[in-house]
């Protein structure tokens, strides 16, 4: 039969999955059935490579900042890799659908050898992102069986969707297998992942499957270096901005001057420190690459554009966002003193807590705070170095701590963690013990969702714009309701299931001849 005689459907899953385009009555392949498996392997691979990926990019800032502190230039890698991870996942589902409607129209399953290239360089670049993860990223990993808190139950549903839409093929394959074993085998591996696949709600476990009413109130927002996809981080248009999200401190890092003025600078120790942020390269190329805040004057600080590079790299893609008269003011930032931000702090009745990068500087640090004014119980006060001897100059301060065993040591009511570092159980109990529980640095809307849901007191965010407008997390379910769902659609499934196994067997007849047509081979 000619390609002009055939179906388009026909034409373009042969074509594309076998780049056959005329009809064979033979299969070329005798491991055809070895290399649908594969596919079927390497798309779920994908799928779940594309899911780390989707859930990490919360915090694609640390990778892009990783990037530019080992190679000194500035590039989304993040996007790069999601860009990459998308295409990937798109090609590797589209060739498995293919493969389908390959079984589905009694097809040869004669996979090209360049598809079986290019599914080798998927599994190796898989391979590498996971390592690499595991290498230089370890800390991420938390993140995912964290997602899934908020997202199992949603892939539960669509798992069950998924096996149900794939059962007729499984069936076809299990009547046109040969011998007792192979039947055997797919019966089993079937029944298993349905089995798993049906009863895995009984270990998923989220905060928001809970009553309305017993949905803890809105964590509070606190700006990381102001709002840093508004305006430049740690300037003061990135503080302002910050004001109108309703943030109820300003997060930022603190470093001294060579004649020890305290100013406000992330990145610290490594050559090229004020490279990303400021305009070293071109104001004093001798310095570009040092790599102490104290080679430099408040002076020669205050001259450095701190916020050109925003508008330029546009770490954020949010610059569209602003208005010229906001890019005009971005572009024109200069690094801010500590002092500073007190006042404005002040105006305004935040709160501030930050990391001091400069060591030895508590005392100092201090004595520039409590020259401001501000009111002792604004700071929250996180460097751990000299904390007996800040609680003596200042004991109004909120003392925070890193982690749980400190807190405990010093019997403190105010820990901060990163947002993986707690469990919902743990969170809960520091809730009913008054102590408040601050958790770095959420940016999208599920984190923050699964966080209020589990009670945190309050987020340091990047996104406080975003953050701002939720009234609610994106989905709260009662624990009876989703069970009656969950049991619905899985008795749903199963009928289905269950009917498509009739109909098929009535009819297995037809499949006698499947070897024959080289469609799926069982051996």
């Amino acid at each position: 039969m000619s390609p002009c005689k055939e179906s388009c459907c026909r034409v373009c899953s042969r074509g594309f999955y076998s780049c056959h385009w005329k009809h064979s009555s033979e299969n070329n392949k005798k491991h055809a059935c070895c290399w649908f498996s594969v596919v079927s392997l390497v798309s779920l691979l994908a799928l779940c490579w594309m899911y780390i990926c989707l859930v990490t990019f919360n915090d694609r800032e640390d990778v892009n900042s990783k990037g530019f502190t080992t190679l000194k230039q500035w590039v989304n890698w993040f996007m790069v890799l999601i860009i990459i991870s998308a295409v990937l996942t798109s090609y590797c589902i589209l060739l498995l659908l293919f493969a389908l409607f390959q079984v589905a129209l009694g097809e040869p399953l004669d996979l090209h050898w360049l598809h079986k290239i290019l599914l080798f360089f998927g599994v190796i670049l898989i391979t590498f992102g996971v390592i690499g993860i595991s290498l230089m990223w370890k800390r991420e990993w938390p993140i995912v069986p964290l997602s899934l808190q908020a997202t199992a139950p949603f892939l539960q549903f669509g798992a069950v969707g998924a096996l149900t839409l794939l059962s007729p093929f499984i069936f076809r394959g299990f009547y046109a297998a040969k011998g007792q074993c192979s039947k055997f085998l797919i019966a089993v591996v079937f029944i298993a992942v349905s089995a798993a696949i049906f009863l895995c709600p009984l270990y998923i476990q989220s905060p928001c499957l809970i009553e309305v009413h017993e949905l803890p109130e809105k964590p509070k927002l606190i700006g990381h270096r102001g709002a840093p996809m508004l305006a430049p981080e740690n300037t003061m248009m990135s503080f302002e901005r910050s004001i109108a999200c309703g943030v109820t401190a300003f997060e930022t890092d603190v470093q001294f001057s060579k004649d020890g003025i305290p100013f406000l600078m992330h990145d610290s120790v490594f050559p090229g420190f004020l490279l990303r942020t400021t305009d070293i390269k071109d104001k004093f190329p001798e310095k570009a690459n040092s790599s102490n805040s104290t080679n430099f004057t408040w002076e020669e600080l205050q001259s450095l554009n701190a916020g050109d590079w925003f508008v330029k790299t546009d770490p954020f893609h949010s610059v569209s966002y602003l208005s010229e008269d906001e890019i005009e003011t971005a572009r024109n930032q200069t690094v801010p003193s500590l002092r500073q931000l007190l006042n404005l702090a002040m105006e305004h009745n935040i709160s501030v807590i930050f990391d001091l990068y400069s060591p030895n500087k508590e005392n100092e640090t201090v004595t520039t705070i409590l020259r401001s004014g501000i009111d002792q119980s604004r700071v929250l006060w996180l460097p751990h170095a000299e904390r007996d001897n800040v609680k003596k100059i200042a004991p109004g301060f909120i003392q925070v701590y890193h982690n749980s065993n400190m807190l405990s040591v010093n019997k403190g009511n105010y820990l901060n963690v990163k947002y993986s570092e707690l469990n919902m159980a743990d969170i809960r109990e520091y809730r009913s013990s008054n102590v408040t529980v601050n958790m770095w640095v959420v940016n999208e809307r599920w984190l923050f969702s699964l966080l209020w849901c589990s009670g945190v007191s309050s987020v340091t965010t990047n996104s406080c714009h975003i953050l701002k407008d939720m009234d609610r997390p994106d989905w709260v379910l009662a624990l009876r309701t989703y069970k009656i769902i969950w049991i619905t659609v899985d008795i749903a499934s199963i009928v289905i299931i269950t009917g498509i196994y009739i109909l098929q067997w009535g009819k297995k007849h037809n499949y006698t001849g499947l070897e024959r047509t080289g469609s799926l081979y069982i051996q």
